[in-house]
């Protein structure tokens, strides 16, 4: 029997995927920067951190379609169990599947990393299930910034590095919150789109607890201060002065900060989506040049 993968690509976003995969190249850079990385651990939390990452956006999927969430009057891309490209139950299998596939990895990365890297194994897929599943899901109760700030960020990055060096400073640590940051203002760009959609099926984002100028402003200082981390390491560790290159996504944010801003309606804010994740590869791959220089 041929299986249409077309369908699963659409689920998995693969334009998201960026979010996971830059932290991981930040800790993994600072580590090889360091004399003290682990080639093989760091692609296990590479795949570790896209399947989380694939498993959450069919999570995602699903629990929407099921909550009646995800309509017709969706502007964003399209949800393939909404639309009926994929059954609900096959929809399910895969999340089953996926998150199954992250946690044997994680048991891998758990031999290596010990109790630590156990902890945000199991915190980071239980966190990206109840994403969206339950009546008191992370993204309804407008707790998921906070978990992709701490998850795509601190966590990710200081975990990477751990588990390579079983060490851990507090450069590392900060270098984690530009990355949660950018991933916190595609959250932002993307709860502002859908900010009509999420009140009618009532579920309360920040962007629909608090309004449209709360999430623009919530947008402009996400990057504002990620491209002030670099200062802030550098005054801290006056080392790889390099990194202090990152700053120009704040002038590369300009555009990007004036369609948030100014959206004439929801779908053209899919543009400022799109922007705001190749920022975040931008800025990920300067920091990680920046640091092993």
């Amino acid at each position: 029997m041929k299986i249409n993968l077309n369908p699963w690509l659409l689920a998995i976003r693969p334009k998201t995927l960026p979010a996971s995969a830059s932290p991981v190249l930040i800790g993994t850079a600072m580590a090889a920067g360091d004399g003290i990385h682990h080639l093989p651990t760091a692609f296990l939390c590479l795949l570790g951190a896209l399947l989380v990452q694939a498993g959450t956006n069919l999570a995602n999927d699903y629990f929407d379609f099921k909550k009646g969430i995800d309509t017709n009057d969706r502007v964003g891309p399209l949800r393939v169990t909404q639309a009926g490209l994929i059954k609900p139950w096959e929809m399910m299998t895969g999340i089953v599947v996926t998150f199954g596939l992250s946690a044997l990895v994680a048991y891998f990365l758990f031999l290596r990393g010990g109790w630590p890297i156990a902890v945000i194994g199991i915190l980071g897929i239980l966190s990206g299930i109840f994403y969206t599943a339950g009546r008191y899901s992370l993204s309804s109760l407008g707790l998921g910034d906070i978990f992709v700030l701490v998850f795509f960020g601190p966590v990710a990055v200081a975990g990477t590095y751990y588990v390579q060096s079983f060490e851990i400073n507090l450069a590392v640590i900060l270098a984690g919150l530009a990355p949660g940051l950018i991933s916190t203002a595609i959250l932002t760009v993307n709860n502002l789109r859908d900010i009509e959609t999420d009140k009618k099926a009532g579920k309360k984002t920040l962007a629909v607890r608090f309004g449209k100028t709360f999430a623009q402003m919530e947008f402009f200082y996400c990057i504002l201060t990620a491209s002030l981390i670099p200062v802030f390491i550098y005054a801290l560790i006056q080392d790889h002065l390099p990194i202090l290159g990152c700053g120009i996504i704040g002038l590369c944010a300009g555009p990007l900060l004036k369609n948030v801003f100014n959206f004439s309606n929801a779908a053209s804010l899919n543009h400022a989506l799109e922007s705001t994740g190749k920022l975040l590869i931008i800025y990920s791959i300067l920091f990680s040049i920046g640091w092993i220089l």
